[in-house]
C-alpha cells in the first residue's frame, strides 16, 4: 500500500511542528521518497539520533515487508 507525500509530511509534522520539511517522490510510485527535515531540536544531536527521531515519528509505517512506506532517503539537520 502506497503513501502520499502529504501523509509522510503530516506524520513528521506531528513530532516536529516547526520543522522545514521537504518530501520528494523519487520514483512516482508512492513507495520511494526522499525527505529533508530541518529542525532546531536536532541541534547538538548526531545524524543517527536525528534520523531515529524522524523514523519514530513515522509510527511504524516503514516496519517490515508489509510497511506502507518502502524507502525513505532521509536528510536531517539543524537550521544554519
Amino acid at each position: 500500500m502506497a503513501m502520499e507525500a502529504s501523509e509522510i509530511e503530516a506524520l513528521i509534522r506531528e513530532a516536529f511542528p516547526d520543522a522545514k520539511i521537504t518530501i520528494t517522490d523519487l520514483a512516482g510510485d508512492g513507495n520511494h521518497y526522499a525527505a529533508e527535515v530541518v529542525d532546531e531540536s536536532f541541534r547538538g544531536q548526531n545524524r543517527v539520533q536525528q534520523q531515529r527521531a524522524v523514523y519514530a515519528a513515522l509510527k511504524g509505517k516503514m516496519d517490515g515487508s508489509q510497511g506502507e512506506l518502502h524507502a525513505l532517503a532521509l536528510t536531517t539537520k539543524a537550521p544554519e
